[in-house]
């Protein structure tokens, strides 16, 4: 079965974030606004090799209650890595392989991963060939190009003759980080494009959607099949709703105290420390809610931030 093909169309996609969308951020999303589909968090498939579990660090970790579409996203510079850590993926039980060819961070970008494969396309094709050796559909997340915009046209063409299930396009270059606007006039271009070269390649867009009302207008403005969002999340945990509602108080602190419930039966190595940037997501747009963000950011433990939260529940 190719997850690929039963998603609905035009369908919506939690981006793969960083210390972020590890199983329990995921199933608070799935719980208030389900997404369409789920990716893992980054995990260097080499570290993996190397170190196994340990180095992952619970990146990969599938929750027994996660019924919904989900795929690993992973990513290095060793195709013979890439291959071993797509096979585990597969008995893991993911439903796909997605190759992070355009995160901008240094670290990955050192080690000629992330988008630094934008400029060793015969790699990246190797990478990819390598990663369909496990048996699962294979896609791709990069960028329009390392340095310039105008170097879109020749690397997603490259990456689009790959036979690939899906292309995300985060729509600036490694470059541009994210300091400038996405790059959206070009999207007709790239569905231009895959048509031309592979028109059963799904095409997706990622940069600046705020929430699942933004992604259907750009859908229509642009033909691609799907939306990704990612930092949009950090604003509105609601954002893949149907329709637009308001939320109150007391739902917003029930999905807080939610994460934090699964955060602690996840039994994670993970500090405390690292919850604090979910806070912003849950504690806002009340009277009220700078200070106590401001107090749950003072707090060191759970028990703390539950009888904070449980003094502010109304």
């Amino acid at each position: 079965m190719n997850i690929w093909d039963n998603l609905p169309k035009p369908f919506f996609v939690l981006a793969p974030m960083e210390a972020v969308t590890d199983h329990v951020f995921r199933r608070v999303v799935n719980h208030a606004a389900p997404a369409d589909l789920y990716f893992s968090e980054f995990t260097n498939a080499t570290g993996w090799v190397h170190a196994g579990e340990k180095a992952v660090a619970g990146r990969l970790t599938i929750h027994k209650d996660e019924d919904y579409p989900l795929i690993a996203q992973i990513w290095c510079a060793e195709p013979e890595d890439i291959a071993s850590l797509a096979r585990h993926c597969k008995e893991l039980g993911y439903m796909g392989i997605d190759l992070n060819m355009g995160c901008p961070v240094k670290t990955a970008v050192k080690n000629s991963g992330g988008s630094a494969m934008i400029r060793q396309p015969d790699l990246a094709a190797e990478m990819i060939a390598a990663a369909k050796t496990a048996g699962l559909p294979v896609s791709v997340k990069t960028r329009l190009g390392y340095s310039t915009v105008g170097e879109w046209r020749g690397w997603l063409g490259h990456l689009l003759k790959q036979d690939i299930a899906a292309l995300t396009i985060h729509l600036r270059t490694k470059k541009e980080m994210s300091k400038v606007p996405a790059h959206w006039e070009l999207a007709p271009e790239i569905v231009a494009l895959r048509d031309e070269l592979a028109p059963e390649t799904l095409v997706i867009g990622n940069g600046d959607i705020r929430d699942r009302q933004h992604g259907l207008q750009l859908i229509d403005e642009t033909g691609m099949n799907g939306m990704m969002i990612g930092r949009g999340i950090f604003t509105n945990v609601f954002d893949f709703e149907d329709t637009p509602q308001e939320h109150s108080q007391r739902e917003l602190l029930g999905l807080l105290s939610m994460h934090l419930s699964l955060f602690e039966a996840a039994k994670t190595t993970r500090p405390y420390q690292t919850l604090k940037r979910f806070f912003k997501i849950y504690v806002r747009d009340w009277s009220g809610a700078h200070e106590l963000r401001n107090q749950l950011m003072e707090t060191s433990s759970l028990d703390e931030a539950r009888a904070l939260i449980d003094a502010h529940m109304p």
